[in-house]
């Protein structure tokens, strides 16, 4: 009996280990939040291994492939409104479709934050099964790799297509800046006289 008890002090043991593990990743996570760019590089520092583990070993294709349509995915997901105009008319966020209509600003289906964990979190999974032979599938690449063209092609037309039905852009670059009315002492002092 004592070892049925002692298994379960052991299991118990092992989830506290792996909730103070999650707690502390969450932690650190969460502190990467505001620090936009030094993510985004992080994130290109794991696709530049990729790519060069790729070329080195020369294989994995359907790896690059299988994560080539994962991330046109996350990036639909990116570029798309939370509820969509074409589908959903009910209540809530939704975008102006008239000059009229009150300002709404865009709500991400798939929010920057969790597009960047899902992209990273894809890189990583990639290059760990470069480690493994069983997912090198022999396949003719530049097939692969033609389909993956057209598919991104025909995806970013539709998408497209249906910013511009909708009228909303899903970037920001910043605070808008206006064009207000110039301040009397501006205008005053060009048509002041010159000292010659």
């Amino acid at each position: 009996m004592e070892s049925v008890g002692s298994g379960n002090g052991a299991s118990a043991a092992t989830m506290d280990q792996w909730r103070q593990f999650s707690r502390l990743f969450q932690f650190y996570l969460d502190k990467t939040t505001p620090h936009v760019n030094y993510r985004w590089i992080g994130t290109a520092t794991l696709a530049i291994l990729f790519v060069l583990r790729i070329i080195y070993v020369q294989g994995f294709y359907i790896v690059t492939y299988g994560l080539g349509i994962y991330i046109l995915n996350l990036l639909i997901g990116f570029l798309s409104p939370l509820v969509d105009p074409e589908v959903d008319s009910t209540d809530g966020p939704m975008l102006p479709t008239k000059g009229s209509d009150e300002f709404k600003p865009f709500i991400r289906r798939l929010p920057e934050f969790k597009f960047w964990y899902a992209i990273t979190k894809a890189f990583i999974i990639s290059i760990l099964m470069t480690f493994f032979s069983m997912f090198d599938i022999p396949v003719f690449w530049p097939i692969l790799l033609c389909y993956w063209f057209v598919l991104f092609a025909l995806t970013m037309k539709r998408q497209i297509m249906h910013m511009i039905k909708y009228k909303y852009v899903p970037f920001s670059i910043g605070k808008q800046k206006y064009g207000g009315k110039k301040s009397s002492s501006a205008s005053s002092s060009g048509g002041g006289s010159r000292a010659d």
